[in-house]
Parts: structure tokens; sequence; C-alpha cells
């Protein structure tokens, strides 16, 4: 009986999954067009910073050299652009989808070199602080760049770079002095209006698969993903993110930095990710204070670790979830899989139960746990506005179920079946750059993208809030993500202790130093190095700070003591399908 109603459905729409497709040439890229209600919508596209002026003066960024609004990234992003269309001989100021590759900092200068390369018609190819250069080679020349874009202070990793590829390098001021472009520079014309097919952004994969593949969206795709999010995750103008993770990648770019921007609200930025400086942004007082956070399972651990060691009496605990639960409003954990005693431990100390999200460098996000609502631990969410889903299985091409973020049809005598997931919609990518057979061979004739998640299961429920049957779906088996490796226990294996298995998590480096481990690769996990002293003294400052209390808490800075353990060598390191 559960199923009667939506076997019906299955009938009367079975025939859509097999529409005629067309191709479309703009320039290098392939538009694909395909028949779908989801996905039919008539919308202006407009990238970011087209909502800057409108937010005037209000901050849009605070970094290390200070805060920046909205209309000063604006006016700064403007007058760069001018300056790389001269660079680059365009007098028209329409670059045209030529590629220019920029490393900037965590800090305002990204936003400005981003909406500069916009603003000139130019195509975005973001580049990683940590990558070597012959990594940074190759993709400036995969990416076919024009010009080289370096802020402070990665310009000394550019400029050989430049020289040897014969490329102009343009340098960037440091971001304290940003607005030293307006003055020398003048602003570009603002004659570009055709945005929707216009290419955007080319961003690279991990590679955990083969070489790293140029992912190209378009300005479309980037505002539906964006949109989805704002959406679904009720971003607004009030709210204010502390962002701390690297900014080559969709979980960096998008969900962190240009939903905010979008929405007209904050963004705090982190140099790079300290566990310290991350639990002073979390309950720090001093306004704006932070109400969202986003973070890769590594980084929550290492969060959790930094707890354990130096936030030990029992009022300091208190106040931090307290203070958690008061302010932030949303945390989010993405990018691979999110063990279960660092979610259950999480909870524990800010009251958040974390919310678990599917994406991909390809599609951007597609499934998400609900915003207000039941989050259910392993599962993935059920799909975001405007995305298509579906589970087929491997052998027969049937298939078992599909879903969008309205209702869900599952073909009677397959419920629960495992298979391949599939997703369509408009946050779907172009082309993978210069490589028309891997990108015809990822999608289906009728515009479905294949991932490389081939166990995922779907799980019937009825949401209270409209009484219509839908799916979450839930992961069960190794999938490509970032790179990224989850550690689990195999199930028959006995238990370790919460502490030990926190620790396997990652290296004693940096969160984002995992985003290109080797796939299958072994997490062994390090002892910490010694806590410094300026551990206590911050706690005791965010007490005065917070609680304005004239007492000094006496934290306990001493060393782990699971830090050298090894797990079990019949222990097995799983790939997990979330995203």
């Amino acid at each position: 009986m559960l199923y009667v109603k939506v076997a019906a459905v299955w009938r009367s729409s079975h025939n859509c999954l097999r529409c005629k497709a067309g191709v479309r040439p703009l320039g290098d890229v392939v538009r694909r067009i395909f028949t779908s209600s989801v996905l039919q919508t008539k919308q202006k596209i407009t990238p970011v910073f087209s909502k800057a002026l409108g937010y005037g003066e209000k901050v849009a960024i605070i970094d290390h050299s200070g805060h920046h609004s909205y209309s000063s990234l604006y006016n700064t992003s403007r007058s760069l652009a001018g300056r790389i269309s001269r660079a680059l001989g365009c007098e028209s100021g329409d670059l045209q989808g030529k590629r220019i590759s920029f490393l900037c900092a965590n800090d305002a200068s990204y936003t400005v070199a981003q909406w500069a390369v916009w603003m000139c018609g130019g195509m975005a190819v973001p580049l990683y602080r940590k990558h070597p250069p012959a990594e940074l080679e190759y993709i400036i020349s995969d990416s076919e760049s024009s010009l080289l874009l370096g802020g402070e202070p990665y310009v000394d990793v550019l400029e050989p770079l430049a020289q040897k590829l014969g490329l102009p390098c343009l340098h960037l001021p440091p971001t304290s002095s940003l607005d030293s472009l307006q003055a020398a520079e003048p602003q570009s014309a603002e004659a570009l209006s055709d945005w929707a097919e216009r290419p955007a952004m080319l961003i690279y994969t991990s590679g955990t698969t083969g070489r790293p593949k140029g992912v190209l969206h378009t300005h479309s795709s980037l505002q539906a993903m964006v949109q989805g999010l704002v959406s679904e995750w009720g971003w607004s103008r009030d709210d204010v993110i502390l962002h701390t993770l690297p900014l080559h990648h969709v979980h960096g770019i998008v969900n962190k930095l240009l939903c905010p921007l979008w929405v007209g609200a904050t963004c705090t930025m982190l140099p790079e990710f300290d566990a310290q400086k991350v639990w002073e942004g979390l309950l720090s007082s001093e306004a704006p204070t932070v109400s969202v956070f986003m973070a890769v399972p590594t980084i929550y651990s290492k969060l959790i670790q930094h707890y354990e060691q130096h936030f030990t009496q029992t009022h300091v605990q208190d106040f931090i979830r307290a203070a958690c639960k008061e302010r932030i409003r949303l945390m989010v954990s993405g990018s691979a899989a999110l063990p279960q005693p660092v979610l259950e431990r999480w909870k524990e100390i800010t009251g958040h139960m974390l919310l678990e999200r599917y994406g991909m460098t390809e599609i951007g996000m597609a499934l998400s746990n609900p915003l207000n609502g039941p989050r259910i631990p392993g599962a993935v969410g059920t799909p975001l506005p405007g995305v298509e889903v579906c589970i087929v299985m491997d052998v027969t091409n049937t298939i078992i179920v599909r879903s969008n973020s309205k209702e869900t049809q599952v073909k009677p005598g397959l419920e629960g079946k495992e298979g391949q997931l599939m997703v369509r919609g408009p946050s779907v990518f172009q082309k993978y750059w210069n490589k028309p057979q891997e990108t015809a061979e990822s999608f289906t004739e009728d515009g479905w993208f294949k991932t490389e998640q081939r166990r995922l299961r779907a799980a019937a429920f009825t949401p209270e809030r409209d009484g219509i049957k839908k799916c979450r779906f839930i992961s069960q088996a190794p999938h490509r993500s970032h790179g990224l490796i989850a550690t689990f226990l195999h199930p028959t294996e006995p238990p370790m202790t919460q502490e030990a298995l926190l620790q396997t998590a990652g290296p004693g480096g940096e969160p984002d130093d995992l985003i290109n481990t080797s796939r299958g690769r072994h997490c062994r996990p390090t002892a910490e190095s010694p806590p410094r002293s300026s551990d206590s003294d911050c706690a005791c400052r965010l007490l005065h700070s917070s609680l304005q209390s004239s007492y000094r808490a006496d934290i306990n800075s001493r060393e782990s003591t699971v830090g050298n353990r090894r797990p079990s060598a019949n222990v097995q390191i799983y790939q997990i399908t979330v995203c």
C-alpha cells in the first residue's frame, strides 16, 4: 500500500526520462537542452557582483586587514577588470571567456580577483596555495589561461610560472590597500549583460581517479547552486559566516562565499584553519557575531580535540554550549563522510545536530538534510530545489527511484534496492574542459549526469509538514569525494573508543591537507603537537569578552593520551558518499 500512489505516477511519467536531447554551441561551451518541468525556469541570470551596489556600505568581508564593504569590493573589482582588459589588449572590455588563473589568500583579494575576471567577461580559474608548482603549471596550461593574477603573498609563486609559460602576470596590492586600485586604474565600462550562457569558472577536480579535470560552470549553473542553497538553508543579509576552507572547490567558493555575498550577508575569513581561532570566532560576542558555520569532518574532529584538551571546566563547557545554541543558527558538514561519533560529540558540545548534504564539483549541492526538521545520521537528505535525481540499476539500467524536491516516484518491487546515482538540473556543469570523450561518457542522452556513486538507496518517509511521501537518500559505499578519506570501522570489528576514532579522522596537519590524499590510502593517526601556551589565555579571553566575568578559567593544557594509538590492522577504510 505504501507504493500504490507513486507507482501510478511512475507509469505516467516514465516516458519523460527518454526525452529528446539537443545541442547548441556557444564558443567552446556546449549547452545541453532537455525537457523537464523542474528545470524550466525563466530567471534573469546575473553574477553576484551585480547585487553589490544594492548593499552599499554594508560590510561584506572581514579579514586580517579589516572590514571591506560591498561598494568598495565592487569599485575595486571594476578597476582591476579594466587593468586585465588592457593587459590582454582587449579594447571592447569583453574577454569572451578567456581563462584567467588567479592565486589569492583567503581574504578580500580573492573576491576582488574573482569579480574582476567576471566583469571583463573572463572565466575564473582558482588556484590552490598548497599545490606544488608542477600542479599549478598543469592547471594553468590545461586551462589555456591567457593571464595570471596573483595576490599577496603568492606573486613569487606565480611569476616564475608566468615567465616559463610566456604569460602576463598581474600583481594585486596588499589586501589592506586594495582600494588603491581605484585611484590607480580607471574603471572598466559596464557593457556586459548576456550572462546566462557565459562561462564563469573552471574548477579542477581533486584528481583521485586520474589527472585533475577542469569542470566548466556557467553563470547560470553558479546562480542555480547559490539560489538553491539560499532558499533551502534560509540565508539572509543578517547572517555572518565564519570561513575557514580553501577557495578552489565548490564547498569553499559557492557554499561559504557566493551564498552570503548573494544575499548581502557578512563573511568573516580566516587565512587558514586554526582550531583556536575558530573557537574564538564561534564564541566571540563582538559584533557581528557568527550565525553560520560550515566545515569538513576533519575540522570538526580537530575542534573537538581542541575542546577536550583546553576547555575542561564545567562552567566553560556550559558557556560554550549556551553560546553556540543562542547565536549560531546553522552548522553544516560536507565534502566527506561524517563519522557518527563526531556528529554525536559535536551535538553534546554545541547543542547542534550537524546538517549533512551531498554534492560534487560537477553538480554543486544536490541533496541536503532539512534546515528545519529531523536530520538522520548517515542520510544525505532529499533533492534541493531545481534538482532531479534518480537511482539506476547498473546491469539493466532500470530506474529504481526518481525524485525532486516535490515528489518521489519508486518502481514497484524495487523498494530499497541500491544503484547508481544520476543527477539532472540547472546546477550541473557544462563539460570537462578539452575532454569531449569524458564529457560524453558522463551524461546520458537525455541529460542525466552519471555520478561515481554506485551504491545509493532511498528510504521512504512522510514529512509531517505536507504529508507527501518523499525519499531520503542513504549512502552505502565508496565514492570519489574531492579526495577526502573518511575512516570507519568495519562492522565486524570490536568498537574503538570515541577518542581513538576521532583521532583517525586525519593527519596532524591542516584539514585541507587531506584534499589530495590518494584514493584508498590509510589515514594514519599522528600524535598531536603539544598545546600552545596561548590556548589557556584564549579560553580566558573568551570568558572575559563574552561573560564579562572577573575570574579566569584554569584550563588544563594537557597532551592527548590517545595521540599515538593506531587502529587495528583489521580496520577497513572506506570512502563514503557524503560530499
